[in-house]
């Protein structure tokens, strides 16, 4: 049987490879959205930050209505 020494180890590696793993993720996904996605010219007059419709609501001053 496993002393609870030998199992923190295996989790601390568990751990490792699963943020590993997740940083990959997260590096592909970025560059498949970084193809995909055209550059969007900047917008004349329109407002500062990011796009209001990203999340397919509109959000405003913190008040989010759906559409």
């Amino acid at each position: 049987m496993a002393s609870e020494r030998q199992i923190a180890e295996r989790i601390k590696d568990a751990a490792k490879r699963a943020l590993a793993e997740a940083e990959e993720r997260r590096k592909a996904e970025a560059l498949k959205i970084n193809q995909t996605e055209p550059a969007r010219p900047p917008e004349i007059g329109g407002r500062k930050g990011p796009e209001p419709t990203r999340y397919g609501d509109w959000e405003k001053n913190g008040l989010i209505s759906d559409f």
